[in-house]
């Protein structure tokens, strides 16, 4: 997995302690944004958060290049709807070789990880002949249509992809852009940084939070599963290890 921060809010916490302020001032937003410092931010933002008055939060975002995860992650992050997102395409984009993510469990058990390994294998070998035999059909059908040769060709192998992927697992490798605003990312952190979660997606969770505490660590220095800050919320599906999830993030 790689995660890299590509962008966010030039000054976030002073552009959320300024959009505060305002709520409660007869200033003029200019003036409060002039006179605002990396502490006083810092000291109003503390206040912000303990109050639980999390709207401004939404005024400031994150944008993350993420790789080498599955759809298996992707399909879970895109539940996450207030965010945007732009993903590698498999139906414009031919998988001549496709990367996939191997769990650790299968990594693991050597038996299982060469069944594994052969299912992926046997999966880019169907796809390759699908892909091959529904061009031929796509191309013959184009050119009855009065397509040159060039475009039946082009479209052919288009159209071919589009339906060759269904044979794609969920263990197939992509690409993905996202961007959420913080108030959308302590959302996210609460449920996905959780042991509850699945392995890939609070991996990914725990290396986001790690970059945005970096950026903004007034509005994070909180965040993470629910039960970093009282009782586990799940009642009998608890993991039953609090003590060690709050070492985890640093909280005594």
């Amino acid at each position: 997995m790689k995660v890299k921060l590509l962008a966010h809010t030039p000054d976030p916490e002073k552009v959320i302690a300024a959009s505060a302020k305002l709520c409660y001032s007869p200033v003029g937003i200019e003036t409060l944004y002039e006179n605002l410092d990396e502490e006083s931010s810092g000291v109003f933002l503390d206040k912000l958060m303990e109050y639980g008055h999390y709207s401004p939060l939404e005024h400031i975002s994150f944008t993350f290049a993420v790789e080498g995860v599955s759809r298996v992650l992707t399909h879970q992050l895109v539940r996450h709807r207030i965010a945007s997102y732009s993903q590698q395409s498999q139906r414009y984009v031919k998988l001549e070789a496709f990367e996939y993510i191997i769990p650790p469990a299968i990594e693991s058990n050597p038996e299982v990880r060469e069944m594994f390994v052969r299912a992926m294998a046997e999966d880019q070998k169907v796809y390759d002949a699908i892909s091959e035999k529904l061009e031929e059909d796509y191309y013959l059908k184009y050119l009855e249509k009065g397509y040159s040769e060039k475009r039946a060709r082009s479209q052919a192998e288009k159209s071919a992809v589009e339906d060759a992927r269904f044979v794609f697992p969920n263990a197939c490798e992509t690409k993905i852009v996202v961007s959420m605003n913080a108030r959308s990312l302590l959302n996210f952190f609460n449920h996905r940084c959780c042991n509850r979660a699945q392995w890939e997606i609070r991996e990914l969770a725990t290396e986001m939070l790690r970059m945005v505490k970096q950026v903004a660590p007034n509005v994070f220095q909180s965040a993470g599963p629910k039960c970093l800050s009282g009782p586990c919320p799940e009642g009998k599906m608890t993991c039953g290890r609090v003590a060690e999830v709050r070492a985890s993030f640093g909280v005594l």
